[in-house]
């Protein structure tokens, strides 16, 4: 999907200003994580910069190729002389959308054939017909062999083999790559970048492009919070193995009606938890000697 500009508002500087009052919740928390890794400004402002000129290239599409760059100085700020040096650049490669490692950890933990009733996964043996962990993997892809995607699960810790049995049991119930900081690195440009696309794609169209909801609640106690992280963990999981398998029946249906498999779908649940500001925080105790 190509970009548009939106339509002049009645009152662009309102507009305008609204944005940036917004940008300052996004930029923040980008802030915090440069900062952490001693990323500088001015290397954050030259991958900003290349985002300016690719998203007003998008924009302009189908506009005259003699007067783009002129065209993009315009719409970002930037001089003519830049946008040339920018232009000039290798673009870079967006990452996978997902690895075969989480892939499989999520029809593990989806599919009712690998589900032992209320108990969870099943205990898989290594090879063999479905299920096993060898029909899982090539469910995802036949480019990478069965038991390197074990050794890879295994190294990561996500699964443990019984030699004896020859049998695979998984022992984590997501895929957080806390000892390599490329593949994290990776989820959170995929998940908060697909996002915020939602995000920005609904407020610049008509505003149901895309499913993009949250629930606020506040006036809780660290106590309720706890409670809270194990109610969004279970409501998680029933979503994750409802729409996984209804996901893959689509995908079948697309196959065996031989339409065209161009589209792809990233759907996520987050949580964000914090202190209210002092200044509407409800003590009982304080409240009640008042």
């Amino acid at each position: 999907m190509t970009p548009l500009l939106p339509p002049q508002a009645p009152n662009p500087q309102a507009d305008q200003h609204a944005l940036l009052h917004a940008l300052d919740s996004l930029l923040e928390p980008l802030a915090w994580l440069c900062v952490s890794k001693t990323i500088s400004i001015q290397t954050v402002e030259e991958h900003l910069r290349q985002a300016f000129v690719r998203a007003a290239r998008q924009a302009s599409e189908g506009a005259n190729p003699d007067r783009l760059n002129s065209r993009i100085s315009t719409l970002t700020g930037l001089t003519r002389r830049e946008v040339t040096r920018i232009q000039g650049l290798e673009q870079p490669a967006r990452p996978p959308s997902h690895t075969p490692v989480a892939a499989i950890l999520t029809l593990w933990l989806s599919l009712p054939d690998y589900q032992n009733g209320t108990e969870g996964p099943l205990e898989l043996p290594r090879t063999g017909a479905a299920p096993s962990f060898e029909a899982l993997a090539q469910s995802i892809t036949k480019d990478v062999h069965p038991r390197s995607l074990l050794d890879a699960m295994t190294r990561l810790h996500l699964v443990v083999r019984d030699e004896a049995s020859d049998r695979v049991r998984l022992v984590q119930n997501a895929y957080v790559p806390r000892n390599d900081w490329t593949e994290m690195m990776r989820f959170l440009g995929a998940n908060t970048g697909d996002h915020l696309r939602a995000a920005v794609a609904n407020v610049l169209g008509s505003g149901d492009q895309h499913f993009e909801q949250a629930l606020y609640a506040d006036e809780l106690s660290p106590e309720s919070l706890v409670k809270a992280r194990q109610l969004i963990s279970d409501q998680w999981r029933r979503l994750l193995t409802e729409m996984v398998p209804q996901l893959e029946a689509l995908m079948k249906a697309d196959a065996d009606a031989g339409r065209p498999q161009t589209q792809s779908l990233r759907l996520g649940l987050y949580s964000w938890m914090q202190a209210m500001p002092a200044s509407t925080a409800i003590n009982p105790q304080t409240d009640s000697e008042e």
